[in-house]
């Protein structure tokens, strides 16, 4: 036995072995390179190469995007008692309680009240890390909760859509959201109060078949991939070469299938920009500077100017001095 290589070595490698954290650096699915995760977090979430943006779930999607640390809960989707008793793999309940305990979300739709630079306004973010965003009836009763919402306090309605379509699990019961959401929409559209879609990567199946595709202004981030169906099985039925950049955000901008393809960092000043435009509000007005006064000095700093005594007021005084003598 080597007391050198077998106890002493081992000791010293424990000493100075440093934990890494687990999310220290990201790969880009872009271009593949590696970015540091601090980097990424300071720059909202886009590589700062590529420009490629990441998704962002519903935490932390309104502090990035609209500066909103403290929003007000008014919605929160919450899963019904009994979940239909379907299984593939795994039970459906047991997905949901795992997504719940990733997440931190009750389901997959995130409703609440803020301010957007002054504005009020309702917003309603889809997770798509719970089971992929997808449809069910406790994120389709948020999305329509939400509505109600801002037809009661006469705001517009900012939704985040994050999706891959309608739940399987819930079968009839998810597709029934498609209506029902739109319903929703349209009470606020008779409401002439205003109604934003941001389309968020990907977002694709029954939530572009209902709420996501009916806003009165269709934003979308770059490089968002949009669609009903999927581009593989678009080309097996057609049995056509698909143009490049097939369902992305630019490709359906080109088309007019969307309004405009917003850069994050340019997001929020858009939203309240467009907010206040079909609301017909004023804009804010800037703060005012505050005036720079001069920094006081303190007396043994401060410069005496010596004043040389007048001549005459001199003459005048000596002679009664003398006299007084």
């Amino acid at each position: 036995m080597n007391w050198l290589t077998n106890v002493v070595r081992p000791k010293i490698r424990n000493i100075l072995r440093r934990e890494t954290p687990e999310n220290l650096w990201i790969k880009c699915p872009d271009s593949g390179q590696l970015v540091f995760y601090k980097d990424v977090e300071a720059n909202q979430f886009v590589i700062p190469g590529s420009n490629y943006h990441m998704r962002i779930g519903a935490v932390a999607r309104p502090e990035i995007d609209l500066r909103q640390r403290d929003l007000v809960r008014h919605c929160v989707a919450r899963g019904h008692r009994r979940s239909p008793e379907f299984r593939d793999e795994r039970r459906y309940a047991d997905r949901i309680k795992d997504a719940r305990a990733k997440t931190g979300l009750n389901d997959a739709v995130k409703v609440g009240f803020g301010k957007l630079e002054g504005a009020a306004v309702v917003i309603a973010v889809q997770d798509f890390d719970f089971m992929g965003g997808s449809l069910g009836m406790a994120a389709g009763e948020a999305i329509v909760r939400g509505l109600e919402l801002a037809l009661e306090k006469k705001t517009p309605f900012i939704v985040f859509a994050a999706s891959g379509g309608a739940r399987m699990q819930e079968g009839i019961l998810s597709l029934m959201q498609l209506p029902r959401t739109t319903v929703a929409v349209q009470m606020l559209r008779e409401a002439k109060l205003p109604y934003i879609v941001v389309l968020t990567n990907p977002t694709t199946g029954g939530v572009t078949a209902s709420y996501a595709m009916l806003g009165d202004v269709q934003i979308a981030e770059p490089g968002a991939l949009i669609g009903f169906a999927g581009a593989r099985v678009i080309d097996k039925t057609i049995r056509e070469k698909l143009p490049d950049g097939f369902q992305r955000a630019e490709y359906l901008r080109d088309h007019g299938m969307i309004d405009m393809v917003v850069h994050r960092h340019e997001l929020r000043p858009t939203l309240a920009r467009l907010c206040r435009l079909l609301t017909k509000s004023p804009a804010p007005e800037p703060p005012r500077s505050p005036r720079r006064r001069s920094p006081c000095r303190p007396r043994s700093c401060r410069v005496r100017t010596w004043r040389r005594p007048h001549p005459t007021r001199e003459r005048i005084r000596r002679p009664t001095l003398a006299a007084a003598r």
